[in-house]
């Protein structure tokens, strides 16, 4: 596919839609491991068989997409400007690549790059997308998590409106950089295996 004359739009909508289908397909196995890492120890949940029939005796079935709306409200934007950050920094690198062939040859119009380039791309792309979109996974935390039985030398449960609470902007950026640690070379990793 011609990436340099690729609409960022088209990367943009069709990197939304993507994410969303899986996210609405994975989001339970997403919601139990987030409670089964956050519940510390002794443990709540021994498996998840017991977390999953918890949530439905407690919560219902619904209770599997706690939190769905807001994650959501996250992947949208994430899968979006992943993949429509990903084409662009591959396009300015295809530009760049031609630039610097065509000093040496005029009629140059190879516009491969290199897995390491591709890597790069990605590894920017996951950045990003990370950076922008970390206070919605904050919040979507938050909502997975709440109600969540805790022994009680990790605190009491996590209320429903516990966090209403002023945390500023630093509250949404909680966990940053673990998380942009995972998310850049995983987004590097999947261009460049695609």
């Amino acid at each position: 596919m011609d990436h340099v004359h690729l609409s960022p739009y088209l990367s943009y909508i069709s990197g939304a839609l993507a994410g969303c289908a899986a996210t609405v397909g994975s989001y339970p196995f997403d919601l139990l491991r987030t409670l089964l890492a956050s519940q510390g120890e002794p443990k709540v949940y021994p498996t998840m068989r017991s977390a999953f029939v918890d949530i439905v005796k407690t919560r219902g079935f619904r209770g599997l997409y706690a939190g769905l709306s807001p994650t959501l409200v996250e992947i949208v934007p994430y899968a979006g400007l992943q993949f429509g950050t990903y084409d662009t920094f591959k396009r300015w690198t295809m530009m760049l690549n031609q630039f610097r062939s065509s000093s040496a040859d005029l009629y140059s119009t190879d516009n491969s790059l290199t897995s390491f380039q591709l890597f790069l791309c990605g590894l920017a792309a996951g950045t990003c997308a990370n950076f922008v979109c970390h206070p919605f996974d904050v919040v979507k935390k938050r909502f997975q998590i709440e109600g969540l039985q805790r022994h009680p030398r990790y605190g009491a449960r996590v209320e429903h409106g516990a966090y209403s609470k002023k945390e500023g902007w630093a509250g949404l950026y909680k966990g940053i950089v673990p998380s942009t640690v995972k998310a850049a070379p995983a987004g590097a990793v999947t261009f460049v295996a695609s």
